[in-house]
């Protein structure tokens, strides 16, 4: 076992170290730049996330068929009580998902890079599949805290350990403009796994999706700060107790992030709000999007 390997086994994430050069670092800020120039706000909803208020995504359409879109998603300190941005959009969006490394060339190319690919060999992963993207900002002062959450919560696989995911520093993240913090081996402990994110598959007009299960409570000491240099990578697994604080700086922290599952002898839960559909099927990250 590698030594990374060995780390992310001991901890439940790692930190990889110059993953992704100057270069490719400008070029997806450029490139979502020009993603978020080209959004035209009165073709989405002012969808806002948050992690606090468990109802947000409830009965939120365009949240739950975002597997093979680019979607926006505001803070909710730049969205007013009707609906109005109170900042530049380009200073407004929280997040942009699900599928960039399905619908942009540039995104799908940084997604499939060797670098990734080797790192993901380097953790056993056989038949990886990407199921995700995001591009999250954490804008300055408005940037909001993501709480104490695991993302298997989210994204539900059987073996429940068979998901990883992969969050690359489009900015230094620090400690003043909210880095990820970790508890240290908490993903070796399954036993709040009854907790989960998931489609009701209603169809008489009730709230689509709901958390089912008791939301676990966390040991706040126990969390450690991992700030990294822009273009470092960390590798998340899917159990392992993470959170960020709000940015009240003046400086972004931009990341982009993949979600990864080991395919071989594995099975996606059909409750997860994220779905394929006829035109998405989860590529092998491997081989890049067919």
């Amino acid at each position: 076992m590698s030594s990374l390997a060995e780390k992310f086994d001991r901890d439940g994430f790692v930190v990889i170290e110059n993953v992704f050069n100057d270069d490719e670092i400008l070029e997806m800020k450029k490139e979502i730049e020009k993603i978020v120039d080209g959004m035209d706000l009165s073709e989405h909803p002012r969808s806002v996330f948050s992690t606090y208020d468990e109802d947000k995504h409830a009965a939120d359409d365009y949240f739950l068929n975002s597997s093979d879109e680019i979607r926006f998603f505001f803070e909710e300190g730049a969205v007013d009580k009707n609906g109005e941005l109170t900042v530049p959009k380009n200073l407004a969006i929280n997040k942009i998902g699900h599928g960039l490394h399905f619908l942009n060339p540039l995104f799908q190319r940084m997604t499939f890079h060797p670098n990734i690919q080797k790192t993901f060999q380097e953790i056993g992963y056989k038949v990886p599949e990407v199921v995700q993207s995001m591009y999250i900002f954490k804008q300055p002062k408005i940037g909001g805290a993501v709480t104490d959450h695991v993302d298997s919560t989210f994204l539900r696989v059987d073996p429940i350990d068979h998901l990883t995911g992969a969050w690359i520093a489009i900015d230094e993240a620090s400690v003043e403009n909210g880095c990820l913090s970790f508890i240290p081996g908490s993903h070796k402990d399954t036993s709040t796994s009854d907790y989960q994110f998931k489609r009701t598959h209603d169809t008489n007009g009730g709230a689509l999706l709901k958390f089912s299960g008791t939301r676990p409570t966390y040991d706040q000491s126990k969390f450690v700060h991992v700030p990294i240099a822009k273009g470092s990578m960390i590798l998340i697994h899917g159990l392992v107790v993470h959170k960020s604080e709000a940015n009240t700086s003046p400086n972004s922290r931009h990341a982009y992030t993949i979600h990864v599952m080991e395919r071989e002898n594995t099975k996606w839960n059909p409750d997860n709000w994220l779905q394929e559909t006829d035109n998405y099927k989860f590529p092998n990250l491997y081989n890049g999007v067919q």
